[in-house]
């Protein structure tokens, strides 16, 4: 069963991300991929994570077709003008993808290349209406295709965020224009998880929880002071903080179940973002019960 039947039948989903690398080597990425097979729904691959420069997303989510794995295509619209994104968008069809996640991006002054020109042709509210239009049969234009892509488009959301209600109205615009599903940014507050889950029940879409592994007490306290909409509790800090070097893993895999396990109460899946910790994800799904 695809990714796109299991959310339209309602089964609780998992995802993961995956990175590709700074580079031509893809051996390692792909052994990790395997080791999930079966494990997980769908595998997020990223666009040029905070404007780093990477191997591709598209040529990514190519290699695990080609293995019978089913990527989500990262697209962002920081680097692309319009004629570039809907032509990516169509190759993407053609290699098999047939799932989208589509971002804005972060400014490249973030990345390694912070002189590199920024695009932002589009948004990501434009880029999805875009992309539902080629799926009608024309490009942005009018003009007609020969041939359509038919994809599961996606979006993102930070249930976090304050104020809240500005983040409600863009989802609303993503929805309008075709977003059929959503993932977060990282939770570590359940509590406020839920308020937001309530208020975007009326939307009737999937909305599936962000897991990003704590590596330390300090990444806990950087993504409070940097990342917006994320609030690490002390208590989790505490417990990172207490923990030997050795012994981290092991209690960033407890915080990252005992989440799971709040959010499969309240929403239709999950996101794990490992961000390098790859081979700790399926500990973390034995551990929260998803493996």
């Amino acid at each position: 069963m695809s990714f796109a039947e299991k959310l339209n039948k309602g089964s609780f989903v998992v995802t993961s991300e995956i990175g590709p690398p700074k580079g031509t080597e893809v051996e390692k990425m792909l052994e990790e991929a395997e080791v999930l097979r079966g494990m997980v729904d769908g595998f997020n691959v990223t666009d040029l994570q905070s404007s780093v420069m990477r191997l591709g997303s598209l040529a990514v989510c190519h290699l695990l077709v080609e293995r019978g794995l089913e990527p989500i295509f990262q697209i962002t619209c920081r680097d692309r003008n319009r004629l570039a994104l809907q032509s990516d968008l169509l190759s993407a069809y053609v290699l098999g993808i047939r799932n989208v996640l589509v971002l804005t991006g972060d400014h490249p002054i973030l990345g390694d290349h912070p002189e590199a020109k920024p695009v932002f042709d589009l948004d990501s509210v434009s880029l999805l209406k875009v992309a539902s239009t080629l799926g009608e049969g024309e490009d942005m234009k009018g003009n007609k295709l020969d041939g359509k892509p038919e994809f599961l488009l996606g979006a993102v959301v930070n249930p976090g965020a304050d104020p809240l209600e500005l983040q409600l109205m863009k989802m609303e615009k993503k929805i309008e224009v075709g977003a059929k599903f959503f993932q977060t940014q990282a939770i570590y507050d359940l509590r406020k998880f839920e308020e937001f889950m309530k208020k975007v029940e009326k939307y009737k879409v999937p909305i599936l929880g962000g897991i990003v592994l704590l590596k330390s007490a300090g990444m806990a306290k950087y993504m409070n002071e940097k990342v917006a909409g994320v609030s690490v509790p002390e208590r989790y800090i505490k417990m990172m903080a207490e923990a030997k070097k050795k012994e981290r893993p092991r209690i960033s895999i407890q915080i990252g179940a005992e989440l799971i396990k709040g959010i499969k109460q309240l929403c239709q899946g999950v996101h794990i973002m490992p961000l390098g910790w790859e081979r700790y994800v399926p500990r973390l799904l034995e551990a929260s019960g998803l493996a």
